[in-house]
């Protein structure tokens, strides 16, 4: 297995014959954040309400409710708390091929290059995006058609989704490809933390993952993500034992220790620090 697609999320969304699926969710109240991940699925993020921090590809933005992120599929985003601030959001994931069929002509003109990333969508869709509107009543459509599972819904949900991508594509222009040499190499980070974030895992590892200096490396991650990489290690495992303490019952020792701390006073510390609770506190809310 390459080391890209063992860092793609693999969850499989909706009915197998049918893969879509829309999943209400609330930052930090469902979870603290999303970590930076691709997959194979197409990932809409509808804001409802609040605000949040939103990664797509290497950029950053704050999200306002209103506004809808479009990731293709191989797409790096990631998904943050504003400090003291709740973001509720409709995480929306549909799979392609759901859209195609065979000798479709759509399929190779469209879905293929999309899917392949030789095609380039609009990322971050605000009120003033050309078509805004009627992607709202796509959206909207989908959400109702899915809500109610009236007979033919899947049509419904369909149809609406390949006006949304009609929509999408008339915007494309000539953007250009969010895959380069930069997010291969940061797929290759991620892919290294995701399989051994609780083991010691130094910078110079890293860096050997990437063919590059320790300290080219530092400033070269730094500017990618925002974070320097010890930092990015620590908060990726803090949310590792966030979701243990969470969905589980383990020991907080034991979740300390699967998540790559040693030190169970630090491990406190830190995810106080992180999250305004101490784990206790934090799998007693949950």
């Amino acid at each position: 297995m390459s080391a890209e697609a063992a860092l793609q999320e693999k969850k499989k969304h909706g009915a197998l014959r049918f893969p879509f699926n829309i999943y209400p969710c609330t930052i930090p109240k469902d979870f603290p954040s999303v970590a930076l991940h691709w997959q194979d699925s197409m990932e809409l993020v509808f804001v409802k309400k609040g605000s949040g921090i939103v990664q797509a590809g290497l950029h950053s933005v704050v999200a306002q409710a209103g506004e809808v992120f479009v990731f293709a599929p191989g797409t790096l985003h990631a998904l943050a708390q504003q400090p003291g601030v709740t973001m509720e959001y409709e995480n929306i994931i549909f799979d392609l091929a759901l859209l195609g069929g065979v000798d479709d002509l759509c399929d190779e003109k469209y879905l293929l290059p999309l899917q392949s990333g030789r095609l380039a969508l609009p990322s971050h869709l605000t009120p003033g995006f050309p078509g805004y509107t009627q992607v709202l009543v796509c959206l909207h459509e989908a959400e109702e058609a899915n809500r109610t599972r009236a007979p033919g819904y899947e049509l419904e949900i369909k149809g609406a989704l390949l006006r949304l991508l009609g929509l999408l594509v008339a915007q494309s222009g000539s953007l250009p490809s969010a895959e380069n040499t930069d997010t291969r190499r940061l797929k290759t980070v991620l892919q290294l933390i995701s399989q051994h974030y609780a083991e010691e895992l130094p910078v110079s590892a890293a860096a050997a993952a990437c063919g590059c200096s320790t300290s080219h490396f530092m400033r070269w991650f730094k500017q990618m993500t925002g974070h320097g990489f010890t930092a990015f290690l620590k908060d990726y495992r803090l949310n590792a034992a966030a979701e243990a303490l969470r969905l589980g019952d383990e020991p907080i020792l034991a979740v300390a220790e699967q998540a790559g701390f040693r030190n169970l006073s630090y491990f406190n510390r830190a995810f106080k620090t992180q999250f305004g609770l101490t784990p206790r506190d934090y799998r007693r809310g949950r």
